[in-house]
């Protein structure tokens, strides 16, 4: 049996801003010092990135619109976590919505009542019943459907998703599996003097995507594309330079310059020992799905394997559309090449290799195939 991805859909929220809008928000408040004012404009600029979308209007910067934050430029009191998580579980379940019915509407064939396992994956809120459950009443999934939830894992979690979908339909040749990522990650954005938190500021975005993984015979998998495996690693000594915890003020991220370069040292050994068991040599790749966690580690990756643009521009380009959407940006990725592979603009892809990084260090991998 095959784990085919048959659809995969995005969504994002309402507020869209252009990259300038969102470093002129951010020169607005008055708590920064001159020294971190003067570097906004430039590390924006060069980010890769020109629009990002928010589920809130507070970045637009008009303080009559402000929903989380106090109309003032001081931005203080700073939103508590209680109330940040507030607009989570709001706006979170609208945008998971949106691309969950559009991922069932382009699969072929399916109906809701169809799906017989639902995974959720998201580390930017939290609430009990959560959208697993809003999930399941708005798009009318049946009430004995499997549910798992994939929490607090970061700019990865997509793969153990994937993964997990996998294993549901290796064990069960009826499955038909919707996986939904979703993050808003611009909630948790913080106003601190600090050049590690104003590149956070810079990169991060919000943003959803779907997809439906079912399990076939060879008969009904050929010339689709499946998921082969996934291959995980955990580089030791690493757990600083990158992290994820909950405060007072929302959640806090640490974001260290070095992860480019510690994932780049690791990532040609890890690929290794991911596809040689395929018999697979990076020559044999059609295509790469790198998370674009920031410019940077598109940049040592692409030259650090000497990939061609053409093999990272999906990437480049859903970094400068949308920026780093946590979780859901590797779908979105995915996706760009799903309908070219299916218009039949490019030869048809054989294999692929999707990667991304996130807190522990730990590089997660998944191998695409052409059945």
């Amino acid at each position: 049996m095959y784990t085919v991805l048959e659809a995969i859909a995005t969504a994002n929220p309402p507020y869209k801003l252009t990259q300038s809008e969102a470093a002129d928000f951010m020169l607005k408040t008055e708590s920064l010092s001159a020294a971190i004012r003067k570097r906004i404009p430039s590390i924006y600029a060069n980010s890769g990135i020109d629009y990002r979308y928010s589920c809130l209007a507070d970045y637009g910067g008009n303080l009559p619109e402000f929903e989380l934050y106090p109309q003032n430029w001081e931005l203080s009191p700073a939103p508590t976590t209680f109330s940040r998580n507030q607009k989570y579980i709001l706006y979170a379940p609208k945008i998971a919505l949106q691309a969950a019915q559009q991922a069932i509407a382009e699969a072929d064939n399916l109906q809701p009542e169809d799906i017989t396992h639902l995974i959720v994956v998201s580390c930017t809120g939290f609430s009990a019943p959560g959208i697993d459950i809003h999930l399941m009443k708005q798009l009318g999934l049946r009430a004995t459907i499997s549910r798992t939830m994939i929490g607090f894992m970061g700019c990865h979690a997509a793969f153990n998703g994937l993964k997990t979908a996998d294993a549901i339909c290796q064990s069960d040749y009826k499955a038909k599996v919707l996986l939904v990522c979703v993050e808003l990650c611009s909630l948790h954005f913080q106003v601190a003097d600090t050049l590690e938190n104003t590149i956070i500021n810079a990169i991060f975005a919000d943003g959803a995507a779907a997809a439906i993984l079912s399990s076939h015979p060879f008969a009904e998998a050929e010339g689709k594309l499946a998921y082969t495996d996934g291959y995980s690693f955990l580089i030791d000594n690493t757990e600083e330079l990158m992290n994820w915890t909950i405060g007072d003020t929302g959640f806090l991220m640490g974001l260290s310059p070095r992860v480019p370069d510690i994932v780049a040292d690791y990532l040609p050994n890890y690929l290794q020992n991911f596809l040689d068991p395929h018999h697979l040599t990076l020559n044999d790749l059609d295509f790469w799905a790198i998370h674009p966690g920031g410019r940077k580690i598109i940049e040592k990756i692409q030259a650090g394997f000497g990939l061609s643009d053409a093999m990272v521009s999906d990437s480049y380009e859903i970094l400068r559309r949308y920026g780093n959407m946590s979780s859901p940006t590797v779908l979105f990725i995915l996706k760009k090449i799903l309908e070219r592979n299916r218009a039949g603009i490019n030869a048809p892809l054989q294999n692929g290799i999707g990667l991304a990084f996130g807190p522990g260090l730990s590089i997660e991998g998944c191998l695409f195939q052409l059945v």
